[in-house]
């Protein structure tokens, strides 16, 4: 389990060893490495999701990204509310750090026929309520990049906290 504390409030992600193992591994080495602390939730779209995990508050790339890794959009996870997938570009095999939080059911993300889809690799466990109110946010341009928090939103850190017994 993963511990998220924002600027926004905390929330906790169980994370799909079995499902998504090389994603599921790369994401948890970022989080005990700290990678993710100072970088910003930079694209937020109501009814689709928020992403993160790779930009500092200036939407700049952080340096310290390791290799790309193989999507695991095959493992039969689906883009539902409350889960987690690897933010790719159009090369299938080149997500690193960036991640997006599901806000709703986005199966035209799921792996199928002509569409190799977007690898779920955990789920919100707790705090979805944070997650909401990081969609709420007024949102404009900046740098560029389009659905950006007018207010930045940090991720303070991710941490790896024990599974509830």
């Amino acid at each position: 389990m993963l511990e998220f504390k924002t600027s926004k409030g905390s929330f906790t992600v169980q994370l799909f060893d079995k499902q998504a193992p090389i994603s599921a591994e790369n994401f948890r080495k970022y989080a005990e490495d700290g990678f993710f602390a100072g970088t910003v939730f930079h694209r937020v779209i109501p009814g689709f999701m928020v992403q993160g995990g790779g930009m500092t508050a200036d939407l700049k790339s952080k340096e310290g990204q390791r290799p790309p890794i193989k999507n695991e959009a095959t493992n039969g996870l689906k883009n539902k509310r409350g889960t987690l997938s690897m933010a790719r570009t159009n090369d299938i095999n080149s997500a690193t750090s960036q991640f997006f939080i599901n806000v709703a059911d986005n199966d035209f993300l799921d792996h199928k026929p002509g569409n190799f889809g977007y690898a779920v690799f955990g789920r919100i466990d707790s705090g979805m309520d944070v997650v909401d109110a990081i969609v709420d946010v007024k949102t404009g341009n900046k740098g560029g990049h389009q659905d950006v928090p007018v207010d930045p939103i940090t991720i303070e850190s991710v941490t790896v906290v024990p599974d509830k017994a």
